[in-house]
């Protein structure tokens, strides 16, 4: 590559990465917690979910229960279980009889005695944290594109490092020079860690841009292929449901959804229905839409639908998940499972937070790199007392989020389940009032070290509370839960532990030194010592 085109490339790399640096951070560090959003939830309302992700519940007996808030005759009700929990949504539309003047609505349905809540009395810290990383809590649609454009300038920052180290890509991931200056170690802990985490932030980059801005791919095709024609482009995407036409007569033949259900979970192997959508509901007119999807085992992505008319029972359209699908269904789900990282068990899992946790490092690791090169004698006293603020900035409201998050986990097991919309406002308050706050305090000491140690201490006492509160509110501790086969519970306590042993680890290897001399000393020191057996003489290195 020629030096003109290195150096642009390089330059684009740097700035793009310090601009989006913080956004890039919040995304991946509450996007690692979401991988196990479920989890946490389950692990929050203390309700565990050992099945399979399927309407495991009696959909008559929550029809009935519906009736009794509503006049579903004419109605859409759709019931859908998107998640590994025990509360299913329903979603209900006004009445297609306009003599029926009630508005439809939106709430959750607990499964298992059937009680219904609205959006904000079932907001849960696992909602709170997954929506934080597509920055859902900016009003719509700023938050979404937001984080969107994020996602692809990310794609834009790991092609730009692709390119810079292309020649040396190999060579500089084996090595490490912890005793040499200290932008050096910073540069080996950016290269090789950007290396292995390489294919995971750059799929990431790609389906987050994917769900968030896919509007703007849209548009075009609304405008000169589909003359504005907004629904008929839903449609032939496979986001809209078949219509139907309703006839304003009742039916008179008495339906039973139990029993499609039944009929369709059976159908084929390994499959588990997860929506049952009911079109004009009690009308003759009325359809019900029964889908869902097979195992990951048995299929990386197979999605399967049956559509009967209600007055007789009759199948009109069939959709096999195990035959070969569209392009476009195949492109959509793959997407989707790729995202979620769903379709691996708790391993894949567990790969993906430590992966999303080490680009959090990659991008500090940025941060440190671009304050490092321009912290030299050569750079006017001014500037360099600007940089060293950016970066404590930057530092500080990046490194918050751990303690931050592990308090939230300990307040909201002592919270009351049944909070109302309060529980929402408490979340909202103590998360993002604790972070300003930390974030200003740490800002203000103007430390780097003094930032990464006290969120790492006051990380590591929260995170290894937060077992204790869960086992001393709820009497689920964790040799209880492994008994019991609480899986998902389990999973929340062992991943605080973790991150507890981690960040004690660290503090235990991190101390200050005296300045030393030199061009490349930052204004303030700290060190991390190497092994003794590894290196005879005493050797000590700056750290943050």
């Amino acid at each position: 590559m020629e030096k003109r085109s290195y150096n642009i490339f390089f330059d684009l790399h740097a700035v793009s990465g310090i601009v989006l640096s913080v956004l890039l951070f919040v995304i991946f560090f509450a996007g690692s917690f979401s991988f196990f959003r479920d989890e946490i939830i389950n692990w929050e309302r203390n309700e565990p979910v050992t099945g399979e992700k399927a309407i495991d519940m009696n959909v008559d007996v929550a029809l009935d229960t519906l009736q009794k808030k509503y006049t579903l005759y004419g109605r859409e009700v759709a019931i859908h279980r998107a998640h590994d929990e025990r509360r299913v949504s329903v979603n209900v539309s006004v009445s297609s009889d306009t003599t029926i003047k009630e508005a439809g609505g939106f709430s959750y349905m607990d499964t298992k005695t059937f009680q219904s809540y609205d959006y904000p009395s079932s907001y849960s810290l696992g909602e709170f944290i997954y929506r934080l990383h597509f920055f859902a809590q900016i009003p719509y649609p700023v938050g979404y594109y937001l984080s969107g454009f994020t996602a692809l300038f990310l794609f834009f920052i790991v092609l730009t490092g692709i390119l810079i180290h292309w020649k040396k890509i190999i060579s500089n991931f084996y090595l490490f020079r912890p005793w040499a200056k200290l932008k050096t170690v910073w540069t080996d802990a950016h290269t090789a860690l950007g290396t292995i985490g390489l294919p995971f932030q750059a799929v990431y980059a790609i389906t987050g841009a994917f769900f968030m801005i896919n509007i703007f791919l849209i548009i075009p095709d609304v405008f000169f292929l589909y003359d504005g024609d907004q629904e008929k482009i839903y449609e032939d995407l496979g986001y809209a449901h078949p219509s139907f036409t309703f006839t304003g007569k009742k039916i008179t033949t008495p339906v039973t959804i139990n029993s499609m259900v039944t009929e369709v979970s059976n159908k084929w192997d390994k499959f588990h229905v997860t929506e049952v959508h009911i079109m004009h509901y009690g009308d003759e007119g009325m359809h019900v839409i029964v889908s869902g999807e097979l195992e990951h085992a048995a299929k990386f992505t197979g999605i399967g639908e049956v559509i009967y008319k209600a007055s007789t029972g009759e199948i009109i359209h069939e959709k096999d998940p195990y035959v070969l699908t569209t392009y476009l269904d195949d492109v959509k789900n793959i997407l989707y499972r790729l995202h979620y990282g769903d379709y691996g068990g708790y391993g894949l899992k567990i790969a993906s937070f430590l992966l999303g946790l080490l680009s959090c490092f990659v991008i500090i690791s940025g941060v440190l790199i671009w304050f490092e090169a321009r912290n030299k004698k050569s750079v006017p006293e001014k500037q360099k007392r600007f940089n060293k603020k950016v970066s404590n900035i930057y530092l500080a409201i990046c490194l918050a989020m751990y303690p931050v998050t592990a308090l939230s986990f300990i307040v909201v097991r002592f919270l009351p389940a049944d909070m109302g919309s309060t529980r929402q406002t408490i979340l909202y308050s103590l998360y993002f009032g604790c972070w300003l706050l930390l974030s200003v305090f740490f800002s203000w000491k103007r430390s780097n070290f003094f930032t990464n140690k006290y969120t790492l201490l006051s990380g590591a006492i929260l995170a290894i509370l937060i077992p204790v509160a869960n086992g001393v509110s709820t009497g689920n501790w964790i040799w209880y839960t492994v008994a019991t086969q609480q899986f998902d519970i389990f999973i929340v306590d062992v991943l605080w532990i973790g991150l507890s042993l981690i960040s004690v680890y660290t503090l235990y290897r991190l101390k200050n030194v005296k300045p030393s001399s030199g061009e490349d000393e930052p204004l303030k020191e700290n060190t991390f010592e190497l092994p003794a057996k590894k290196h005879p003489r005493a050797v000590t290195e700056t750290m943050l």
